[in-house]
């Protein structure tokens, strides 16, 4: 007697999913037994340049069906709000409901912080940022009005695309680590907001070899023995399906690092000395005292203890 797959009856928006991350992650959706909408803006440049095209999107979805999935195409810029909302407005007319997003869509524009032009800044945050923002407004109004009309909380899974670059840092990446900090942020306070509605909020840092990484792991070879790449996206996507299914229902508002066989929970920042005045209020030299001598032994480029401990790297 076969088991029902974990995602039988559901639905899923997967954004970026014409190609990398995105279309790993649609297809493992799949896989797993969701109908999935495959959204990708189908642009041939990783920074946002050239004609958009439905093709990256329909070969997924083609893919998805030919493989005896349910699958549908969408073209469409998350980063504008009346298309996200189109994007959600299709999930839920084509299968009756949206069940799952997976935000993934993005570009690159890297430069360092004293040469990049406003441009530049403003259209990665836009897709990234906003890109995220703007799905996770309709989805999380359509479980709303589901939960009102059934008296009870819906079923809900957002996960969401951080970086290392927003742990680790990333010198020449400023616009692109800022958002994907800024998706922790939304990530978390989602989660807090849809809790009770049914609906739970995760955000993944991702390390895999796509367009988008290119350059980051140029000096990593795939193996040459067939072996699966340590950086292929397929690696990510296993997790992407575990907290979009039923059995992370209690898993709320996390950040997990995934890369080759690897899956890290990452705590919340924690405090790691406090400094309290002998007066009143600090004076200039009571700080100089206290904190100079802390940070005198310490590396000039420390970042945060859980990039440390996990030695991450740009990605």
């Amino acid at each position: 007697m076969s088991h029902p797959l974990p995602l039988d009856g559901l639905s899923a928006i997967v954004t970026g999913a014409g190609r990398g991350l995105g279309r790993a992650e649609a297809l493992e959706l799949a896989r797993l037994g969701a109908a999935v909408v495959v959204n990708d803006y189908g642009q041939p440049g990783r920074d946002g340049s050239g004609e958009a095209s439905a093709a990256p999107a329909e070969e997924v979805a083609e893919e998805i069906r030919a493989a005896g999935g349910r699958a549908f195409a969408h073209l469409g810029d998350v980063s504008d709000h009346a298309q996200a909302r189109a994007l959600v407005e299709l999930a839920v007319s084509t299968y009756g409901k949206l069940d799952i997003l997976v935000n993934n869509a993005g570009i690159l524009r890297d430069r360092m912080v004293f040469s990049m032009t406003e441009d530049e800044w403003d259209s990665v945050i836009r897709v990234h940022l906003k890109g995220h923002f703007n799905t996770t407004h309709f989805a999380a109004s359509h479980w709303r009005t589901r939960s009102k009309e059934s008296g009870g909380p819906v079923y809900g899974r957002i996960v969401n695309t951080s970086s290392e670059a927003f742990l680790a840092g990333s010198a020449g990446q400023p616009n692109y680590a800022a958002a994907k900090g800024g998706i922790v942020g939304l990530t978390t306070s989602t989660a807090l907001a849809l809790a009770k509605y049914g609906v739970t909020a995760n955000a993944i840092c991702p390390r895999a070899r796509t367009r988008m990484t290119e350059d980051v792991f140029a000096g990593f070879e795939e193996p040459a023995d067939g072996r699966l790449d340590p950086l292929a996206p397929e690696h990510v996507s296993p997790l992407v399906g575990y907290l979009a299914s039923p059995s992370a229902a209690r898993v709320n508002g996390q950040l997990l690092v995934v890369h080759g066989g690897m899956v890290a929970v990452v705590e919340r920042p924690r405090v790691a000395v406090k400094f309290d005045s002998s007066k009143e209020t600090f004076s200039f030299d009571e700080l100089d005292e206290l904190i100079s001598p802390y940070y005198q032994d310490r590396p000039a480029n420390q970042t945060f203890a859980a990039a440390e401990v996990l030695g991450l790297k740009r990605g």
